[in-house]
């Protein structure tokens, strides 16, 4: 398995999967930011093999909201959501305990800022109910090879699963399912 250092150039590596771990350790010991995304920790990586030098990355300042609004069902939902403990709380008592900010349901809430509760409690449900598949975004690349794996293999165990992803990472190109990956076991 390729070793993530500063000697590899930025092609080299992106023909390699990295724990997200992996990243940060990286960019601490090279003074790099080690907040955001695996997404962003892969760009100021990208960005340092190719120059050499930090991203110049915009200052984001936080803003507090110390004093939450009370929300009600016919409450708009507003611009810039975010998942907080007391829309979550919300959630749950309109909902039940079983309520989860899924994906599908944050970015639903993230388009649709003039909805209201109401109709996100609507939308939750219908999402819920739908049979089809989340997309699964670039930088889970495990959950994406879990997922194809057992598409084609529903008779394997998880640890199977797990043994053929952590051999495909430790190769060089794409870290996709290839049913020649079962040959490791």
């Amino acid at each position: 398995m390729q070793k993530l250092n500063k000697n590899l150039n930025a092609e080299e590596f992106k023909e390699y999967y990295f724990l997200k771990e992996e990243l940060k350790d990286f960019c601490r010991s090279e003074g790099l930011k080690i907040s955001g995304s695996k997404q962003d920790l892969e760009n100021r990586i990208i960005h340092y093999l190719k120059t050499g030098e930090k991203l110049k990355e915009p200052v984001v300042r936080q803003v507090s909201n110390k004093s939450h609004s009370t929300i009600a069902l016919d409450s708009k939902l507003g611009e810039n959501f975010k998942c907080s403990q007391d829309k979550r709380e919300f959630f749950e008592n309109e909902i039940g305990k079983t309520f989860k900010f899924n994906v599908k349901f944050q970015k639903w809430l993230k388009a649709n800022p003039d909805k209201t509760y109401r109709d996100a409690i609507d939308a939750y449900f219908e999402i819920q109910n739908s049979k089809e598949k989340t997309k699964i975004d670039k930088q889970f690349q495990y959950n994406q090879y879990i997922r194809d794996f057992f598409e084609e293999n529903d008779d394997k165990s998880l640890e199977e699963a797990i043994k053929c992803w952590k051999y495909k990472k430790s190769l060089k190109g794409h870290n996709r399912y290839e049913s020649s990956d079962l040959g490791i076991l």
